[in-house]
């Protein structure tokens, strides 16, 4: 089972910050991601807006933070491409010991060159693809944000003690 919250806002470009503090269990998968706002999805909010263009990969995904309970200190951040996507290569990955007990900032800073990813403020992984194509690159558009926690699924087994967690997002920040 998942929860998800989809963004009514979208833009290009900017530093996001996101403060969370994550949940603890196996079985917790929880994100806090970005998909260009042109992503086709049936009955979407951004659809009914007159977009729904491109389906994904194509429309870009953009992974701020991403956790998974199975391996609890490892924070990742990746990106999914037409080239890239699924099982992705173009990722980078962090270790957070804390992430259930302490609030930490997840953030991105994304422009027309490259998109770096930091937590608390450091640098741990930068994507700069050369040259910029259509194939490695859809991050040139409105893109929106989406927070969520899912809970079990194909990739990972839910411990059968599991019973709750919860993830905490203060706030999310976009500077332009």
């Amino acid at each position: 089972t998942a929860a998800r919250l989809n963004s009514k806002y979208a833009f290009t470009y900017g530093k996001i910050e996101a403060r969370a503090k994550l949940p603890e269990g196996v079985g917790t998968w929880p994100a806090i991601w970005m998909l260009g706002q042109n992503i086709d999805e049936l009955g979407a909010y951004w659809q009914t807006q007159g977009y729904g263009s491109a389906p994904w990969p194509q429309c870009g995904e953009i992974d701020i933070m991403e956790h998974w309970g199975h391996d609890p200190t490892v924070i990742a951040g990746s990106l999914h491409t037409p080239m890239s996507h699924g099982d992705t290569w173009t990722n980078g990955h962090t270790i957070v010991s804390d992430y259930d007990e302490q609030f930490h900032i997840y953030s991105i800073d994304w422009n027309e060159n490259r998109i770096q990813f930091f937590v608390d403020d450091v640098l741990y992984y930068t994507y700069n693809p050369s040259p910029k194509t259509d194939e490695n690159w859809p991050f040139d558009q409105d893109a929106f944000f989406i927070l969520n926690v899912a809970v079990g699924g194909s990739w990972f087994d839910i411990d059968p003690e599991f019973s709750e967690s919860t993830m905490e997002v203060d706030y999310i920040r976009i500077y332009q």
